[in-house]
């Protein structure tokens, strides 16, 4: 089984490519997600071929922060995943629906253990300022994040924050322009387990980048973090898990490579 984060460790953003060969030179792109009319999401056209010779090969699991509606917009080559985690593990897709027990196990974890969402919320948008707060949402009714001016955003701000909420049973990152505020039980690696566990996966193998990814890592027999993202810029590692070289969009194709070479 594979259990893989997307954004910015399968799939790149136009701005998250990281082209650094001349423009003749640069890789083909085959897009794989369009919002509102416009292309938003490419993988490398080679990419597209290792991603459906995964599929063929192996569970593949894409597994998102995304909500459902978001990861509805992907099409990613190869053959529709029979599992998908979304939402941070709070929704375990089957053939694309939401599987109800693994729903209702996750919302009586969140309510017996973390503060309810509205007062976490609450706190997060009132202490933001207009200058450098740019959006502000709620996540599938789990969890909140406030998209920012990260150059304004005053230092301190995301811990101080942080502190307050780890009180709640709530802990906050901050990735790219997103400050993420979410219930420490609801994780990407408790929705692996459980695919793990449906399947008889006998190994799993997994990539993320962000420090939402940490526990998918934790969770997975071997994985892969590429040299972007909040886990490379802490230097995180684990016994497990191996720091690939690559950046952006070459990272992405670089990940399925070893996916493949492991299976």
């Amino acid at each position: 089984m594979v259990a893989s984060d997307l954004d910015r460790t399968l799939i790149y953003s136009a701005g998250a490519l990281a082209l650094t060969v001349p423009d003749a030179q640069a890789p083909r792109l085959l897009c794989v997600e369009v919002y509102e009319g416009k292309p938003l999401s490419y993988v490398t056209e080679d990419a597209a071929g290792l991603l459906a010779e995964l599929g063929r090969r192996a569970v593949f699991v894409p597994t998102t922060t995304r909500t459902r509606e978001q990861y509805g917009r992907i099409r990613l080559p190869g053959p529709p995943p029979a599992y998908a985690i979304t939402a941070n593990g709070g929704h375990l897709l089957v053939d694309g629906v939401s599987d109800p027990d693994w729903r209702s196990a996750v919302g009586e974890r969140l309510a017996a253990e973390c503060a309810p969402l509205g007062e976490v919320r609450e706190r997060m948008v009132a202490s933001a300022r207009a200058e450098w707060l740019l959006k502000e949402r709620v996540a599938e009714d789990l969890f909140a994040y406030l998209v920012v001016d990260r150059e304004r955003l005053p230092e301190g701000w995301v811990k101080e924050l942080g502190a307050w909420a780890a009180e709640l049973g709530w802990s906050v990152s901050l990735q790219g322009r997103k400050v993420y505020a979410v219930p420490k039980p609801l994780t990407k690696g408790a929705a692996v387990r459980e695919v793990a566990r449906r399947v008889g996966a006998g190994r799993v193998l997994g990539a993320g980048d962000s420090l939402l990814d940490a526990d998918l890592l934790g969770a997975v027999d071997q994985g892969w973090r590429p040299a972007h993202g909040e886990l490379a810029d802490l230097g995180w590692t684990a016994p497990n898990v191996t720091a690939l070289a690559h950046r952006g969009v070459a990272a992405g194709e670089a990940t399925l490579r070893e996916f493949l070479a492991a299976l």
